[in-house]
């Protein structure tokens, strides 16, 4: 009776029913009493945080910009201001309508948490929204490290989620490798539970309706993937002290994708990129698959990820974007807004540049 109350509630399909089911069953004793304990997450008021202000371009200038130079990485391109979709309906299914009101791109923690050695006392709650991004309620969606202390075992997090008046939404969906098999497994989480780990990238907004930048693609004819080609095409125009930030969502609408998630955290130290690409674990993930994070075209000294989607599915895969695999029959459908400011929260005081694709 519980899962299906969850399915209506949360737009879950058949297979994320059966997913949830079996999930308790795929995970040791041990990940199962690490889910049960409450470790408690970081006091928002003890972290640093800072914020910039970021270039607000006209949507219809970089509607502009992505048609003139989007294609030399897609062969069908089509960019234009558009009043948002309800995202809450299919196939999006979002936690709200929306992208607009007081929109900001905030970056929590970051890869340093993670690696060499990860930082499992790095856990934040989302409901401190104020602290977080100087707004009292939000609609937040975005790419992370899932709670651990709650799934029981290090997971990729796919944020969306409403919080207001101290209510909370959650709609949000964490990917975890299962350690028998190495099979991959998707669980949404529930209300109570509204915590991130280590590091994050999020679109904050009020989730009203609005004008947003929508761009649709067909056919991948470069090497970059949709994000990178959006990112570099918008970057060669607006950088120094025109630095802009998206964020918002796309939907693989047809092909596969390359995506990771994240397994147990490494017993060993994680020194470069090709140790994190040899402790990860790579799948082909099938459409459709909603994509949630954001990107900026540069970064105004916050040590920022400039980069960062993750998508979640109805058919039970989820796990953090890097490029599609079908490039002959992919196709793209994304809704993006500018935020006005971008916030760093608790940037890690020693830093370094690897895994952060």
């Amino acid at each position: 009776m519980l899962i299906n109350a969850v399915s209506k509630i949360f737009h879950v399909s058949c297979t994320e029913k059966h997913i949830f089911s079996v999930i308790v069953k795929s995970f040791s004793k041990q990940d199962r009493l690490f889910k049960n304990s409450r470790s408690m997450a970081l006091n928002a008021n003890d972290l640093k945080v800072e914020y910039k202000p970021l270039y607000k371009p006209p949507l219809q200038e970089l509607a502009d910009v992505l048609n003139q130079n989007l294609t030399y990485n897609f062969a069908e391109v089509h960019a234009e201001v558009v009043d948002c979709p309800d995202l809450r309906k299919e196939p999006f299914t979002l936690a709200s309508e929306g992208l607009g009101g007081n929109p900001r791109v905030v970056e929590i923690g970051g890869v340093p948490y993670l690696a060499p050695i990860a930082q499992l006392n790095k856990v934040y709650d989302l409901k401190d929204i104020e602290r977080f991004s100087g707004l009292k309620s939000a609609f937040i969606v975005g790419a992370g490290a899932g709670p651990h202390p709650y799934a029981g075992v290090n997971c990729e997090g796919i944020i969306n989620m409403n919080v207001k008046d101290g209510k909370v939404e959650q709609q949000t969906r964490i990917s975890k490798v299962v350690p028998s098999d190495g099979s991959q497994v998707q669980e949404i989480l529930p209300n109570s539970e509204t915590r991130i780990a280590l590091l994050a990238n999020l679109f904050y907004s009020e989730g009203k309706p609005g004008k947003v930048l929508k761009v649709h693609v067909k056919k991948r004819i470069g090497s970059d993937d949709f994000v990178t080609s959006i990112r570099e095409t918008l970057a060669k125009r607006y950088f120094d002290d025109k630095i802009i930030g998206l964020g918002g969502t796309f939907l693989l609408k047809e092909g596969k994708a390359k995506q990771h998630v994240m397994p147990a955290f490494s017993k060993t130290p994680l020194n470069s990129g090709k140790d994190i690409d040899n402790w990860l674990k790579f799948y082909n993930m099938s459409a459709p698959l909603i994509a949630v994070g954001t990107l900026e075209t540069g970064d105004p000294g916050l040590d920022l990820r400039v980069q960062h989607f993750h998508s979640f599915s109805h058919h039970g895969e989820a796990g953090h974007y890097h490029i599609d695999t079908t490039p002959e029959t992919v196709e793209y459908l994304g809704f993006f807004n500018i935020g006005e400011y971008v916030y760093r929260v608790d940037a890690p005081a020693v830093s370094h540049s690897f895994g952060r694709d």
